[in-house]
């Protein structure tokens, strides 16, 4: 059975519209398909794949149902529905140009040169990979099958250099991109290192371990960046929901649970 074979099956079976994630959900439930490499099936791949077959699916957004059955949409709590998409042409010219600025892979620097480049100014961020086959299975397969190698967008409200630069790439507090590219690359926080802290969440890796991680990060990354003051959370919201980089757990509707799976492990490990 192929996968739009079996995401028709699925919605004849349930009988009403279902969301991309419910019917991956599903489909790595009742293994009516299987992709050759034996990795998950991802909701951008069900999002790719019914998009290709308007004669079959019809689309509102990431809820999908068959030709000729109500198209109500429905939400799960991890894809929120009572906020709209950002539509680019609601925002500014001088966003759009923003926009186009930052996510230019002509613009992009490799982050091993960087360092003094950084500016003390608030702005947004975005982190790309030189080749996704150097992220472990299953990120490799997930990016490929996302046809793009955007890893992740931020911002940085006060200082890109205090945020992006020495957070987000040098570990120097707790960066949100640090802790997930860290977990994705295997590497664990020291067992009982949150036990004494307030935050129970913000793990960090011991430093032989940070270190590996950076060199990782030099050689492997590239990143561009655009000094920016106003609406962070709108701006951010639609570049990523436009974009749906990898490693974004907030505000993206193809979060992956993987990573979730990864960072959740990362904080028991550091809480026990």
């Amino acid at each position: 059975m192929t996968l739009h074979e079996a995401i028709e099956q699925l919605l004849k079976q349930t009988g009403r519209p279902m969301t991309t994630t419910e019917i991956a959900n599903g489909l790595n439930k009742n293994k009516w398909y299987q992709k050759k490499d034996g990795s998950t099936i991802d909701p951008f791949q069900i999002h790719g794949r019914t998009k290709n077959y308007p004669n079959i699916f019809n689309r509102n957004d990431s809820t999908v149902s068959l030709n000729g059955q109500s198209n109500v949409k429905v939400g799960t709590p991890k894809e929120p529905t009572t906020k709209q998409k950002p539509k680019l042409t609601e925002l500014s010219i001088d966003i759009a140009l923003l926009e186009k600025v930052l996510m230019n892979e002509i613009n992009f620097k490799s982050a091993a040169t960087i360092d003094n480049l950084v500016p003390e100014n608030p702005g947004l961020y975005c982190i790309r990979i030189k080749d996704i086959m150097k992220l472990p299975k299953p990120f490799d397969t997930i990016a490929k099958d996302r046809k793009h190698n955007i890893l992740y967008i931020g911002i940085a409200s006060q200082s890109l250099s205090k945020r992006f630069l020495n957070q987000e790439l040098r570990a120097n507090g707790h960066g949100t991109f640090f802790r997930s590219i860290g977990a994705v690359l295997g590497h664990k926080p020291e067992k009982g290192s949150l036990l004494s802290k307030a935050n129970k969440r913000n793990y960090t890796f011991p430093t032989k371990d940070e270190q590996k991680i950076i060199e990782w990060i030099n050689a492997n990354l590239i990143i561009n960046w655009v000094e920016f003051n106003g609406d962070f959370e709108s701006v951010e919201t639609g570049i990523i929901q436009r974009h749906l980089p990898l490693l974004n757990l907030a505000k993206n509707p193809f979060a992956l649970k993987q990573l979730s799976d990864l960072r959740a492990e990362c904080v028991k490990t550091a809480n026990s």
